[in-house]
C-alpha cells in the first residue's frame, strides 16, 4: 500500500462543518469524548477511513475477523441551528514524528473537502493526582479566539500544559492555522494514569455550549463511577503498601 491511503466510504453534504478530533492520549479523554458523540448521534455516517504505514504494524480482531489499523471520520448532520460535525477517531497515533505531520495534513485535507473552517482537538492534561471536578484548559492558534472559549468555561493558564501539545492534537493547531483555519484544543484535567470518562464529559459540555448541540451523559457517568471504584481500590492498595513499608522500617530501628 502507499504511505497513506484514504478510503472514500460515503459522501455527506454538511453545513458549516466543524472537525472534532479525539485520538488516544492522556487519560484517553479525547478518544472517549468523540466515541461518546458517535454513540449519541446515531445518525453519524462513516465517510472516510485513513490507512497509513506509520500506524503500528497490527490488525484489530473482532469475532475472529481481522481489520487493518486505521482512523475513521464520521459525518454528523446535527439537528437545530448548530454546525454539522466531522468526527475523527481511531485506536492509534503515528509512531514517528514525520508520520504525525503527514497524517495531520491528510486529516486537514479531508476536513477541507467537507468545507471545514473550524477545528477542535480534544485531549487531556495530566495533573498527577485524581481530580474531583476537572477543569477544561484551552489552547488556540489565534489569540482573538480566546474570548468565546473563556465564555464557555475554558481556562487559559500561563505555562500550561508545560510540555506543549504533542501528536495530532498539537499539529491540528499548528498546521491548521497555517491553512487559515480557526483551530483550538480543549484539554480536560485528568490524573494521567487512568482512563477518565469524567474529564471527557466536561470537555463535551464545553463543546455543547460552543457548537449548540445536546447529548445525554448517562453512559459516561456510569463509566466514571466504575473508574472511581477502580481509583479507590488503587488508593487503598497504595495506603496498605505505605503502611507495610513503615512497619518494616520500624523493625530495623535499634
Amino acid at each position: 500500500m502507499d504511505d497513506i491511503e484514504i478510503e472514500a466510504v460515503a459522501e455527506a453534504d454538511l453545513s458549516d462543518a466543524v472537525l472534532i478530533e479525539g485520538l488516544p492520549g492522556v487519560g484517553n479523554v479525547g478518544k472517549l469524548a468523540v466515541e461518546h458523540l458517535l454513540e449519541e448521534f446515531e445518525e453519524a455516517q462513516l465517510v472516510r477511513r485513513v490507512y497509513a504505514d506509520v500506524f503500528p504494524p497490527q490488525v484489530s480482531i473482532e469475532d475472529g475477523i481481522a481489520e487493518l489499523t486505521h482512523t475513521e471520520i464520521h459525518a454528523v448532520e446535527t439537528p437545530g441551528d448548530g454546525p454539522d460535525l466531522l468526527l475523527l477517531t481511531g485506536d492509534h497515533q503515528a509512531q514517528s514524528n514525520e508520520g504525525h505531520y503527514h497524517l495531520t495534513d491528510t486529516f486537514l485535507d479531508i476536513a477541507e473537502e467537507f468545507g471545514v473552517e473550524r477545528v477542535f482537538a480534544l485531549g487531556g492534561v495530566p495533573t498527577g493526582e485524581l481530580v474531583d471536578e476537572p477543569s477544561v484548559l484551552g489552547a488556540v492558534a489565534d489569540e482573538s479566539h480566546t474570548e468565546a472559549l473563556e465564555d464557555a468555561g475554558v481556562e487559559f493558564r500561563e505555562g500550561e500544559p508545560a510540555g506543549g501539545i504533542v501528536g495530532v492534537s498539537g499539529l491540528l493547531l499548528g498546521l491548521g492555522s497555517r491553512r487559515g483555519l480557526d483551530a483550538a484544543c480543549l484539554m480536560g484535567e485528568t490524573s494521567g494514569y487512568l482512563v477518565d470518562p469524567q474529564s471527557a464529559q466536561v470537555v463535551i459540555e464545553v463543546l455543547q455550549q460552543l457548537l449548540d448541540f445536546d447529548v445525554d451523559f448517562e453512559a459516561l457517568e456510569d463509566r466514571a463511577e466504575e473508574m472511581k471504584e477502580v481509583a479507590g481500590k488503587i488508593q487503598e492498595m497504595q495506603q496498605q503498601q505505605q503502611s507495610l513499608a513503615s512497619d518494616d522500617d520500624l523493625r530495623y530501628i535499634g
